[in-house]
């Protein structure tokens, strides 16, 4: 095999390695976002009401 050849899937194989590693850069940032999205859509779910204070202190768990 020829040195040029060599060098040639040396520096390929090297940018292959850089490209998959920013790859996996981008989806870890990508998944961080949307677990803050998610937790930010969690914290903006409006609390139930407490047992006791709903009309008649009855709460309707048949519906």
């Amino acid at each position: 095999m020829e040195t040029s050849a060599i060098a040639a899937m040396a520096s390929n194989n090297a940018l292959a390695q850089v490209q998959q590693e920013a790859s996996v850069e981008v989806l870890r940032k990508a998944l961080d976002l949307q677990g803050q999205s998610a937790m930010q859509l969690l914290q903006a779910i409006p609390r139930p009401p407490a047992v006791g204070s709903t009309a008649g202190g009855v709460l309707d768990t048949w519906a």
